[in-house]
């Protein structure tokens, strides 16, 4: 089974070496790693060259945002399964990838996903939050529920299937896109009982005040786009969600 991995960065210098190390250390045998640069101007162009014999490809050049990089990345991809690992996070273990498609390969299913941590951006060993997503239920949505985007890895032909990123949404795209896959289309989904990356914090949707707000909006648009009723009170579900990662 071919995995295609895509790393979306700009100006990530410090952290995009880890990154791709960590991604080139797995013992799957068959995976493509697709790098979509937003035209750094920090260095980081010049270490992804570095790597560039190691990677299925390397796109460097001016974006529309994060998910429009995302959706180039997609465009490239060629593998049976797709994940995205964001520039300074890591997977946890060499074998991540090889236990994620043994997942697809065991249980015939269509999106596999785990659990990850929540590091501080500055010191990887300090774990803030632990992202223990559970058995997956499709009505947990309704509850305010989501997988870790980050920790879920999805068929080439779900996508083929049922599109990309929204990237009207500028937040919000990745819970649309869980939402419109495993919600209103019923994707098979398996959930496996492993922390697979650790993830760091700093991410928009994980930022100011004013970006939760507008990450809230958008969650509830994405029930909207895709013809569906938001359930009542899931805002505060979802809100209350993210309390109890600091207690597990």
């Amino acid at each position: 089974m071919k995995v295609s991995l895509i790393t979306v960065c700009r100006n990530v210098a410090p952290v995009i070496a880890e990154t791709l190390d960590s991604i080139l250390a797995q013992t799957h045998p068959d995976i493509e790693l697709i790098v979509i640069d937003g035209a750094s101007t920090d260095g980081t162009v010049e270490i992804l060259e570095r790597y560039r014999s190691k990677l299925g490809a390397l796109v460097s050049e001016p974006d529309q945002g994060i998910y429009d990089a995302m959706n180039k990345g997609l465009r490239l991809a060629t593998g049976d399964v797709i994940g995205f690992v964001n520039a300074g996070d890591l997977l946890m273990t060499p074998e991540v990838i090889a236990h994620i498609a043994n997942a697809f390969q065991r249980a015939h299913v269509d999106a596999v996903y785990g659990d990850i941590i929540m590091v501080d951006e500055h010191d990887i060993h300090k774990v803030h939050r632990t992202w223990l997503s559970g058995t997956y239920h499709r009505a947990n949505f309704q509850k305010g529920w989501m997988p870790p985007h980050v920790g879920t890895f999805i068929k080439k032909s779900v996508y083929d299937r049922f599109g990309h990123f929204n990237t009207d949404l500028r937040i919000g795209a990745d819970y649309e896109i869980l939402l419109r896959f495993m919600f209103k289309h019923a994707t098979p989904t398996l959930h496996i009982r492993e922390v697979l990356v650790r993830f760091r914090l700093g991410g928009m949707s994980n930022g100011n005040v004013k970006q939760i707000l507008q990450a809230n909006r958008e969650v509830r648009r994405s029930w909207r786009l895709n013809g569906l009723q938001a359930p009542p009170l899931l805002i505060t579900r979802k809100l209350w969600s993210k309390v109890m990662q600091f207690f597990h």
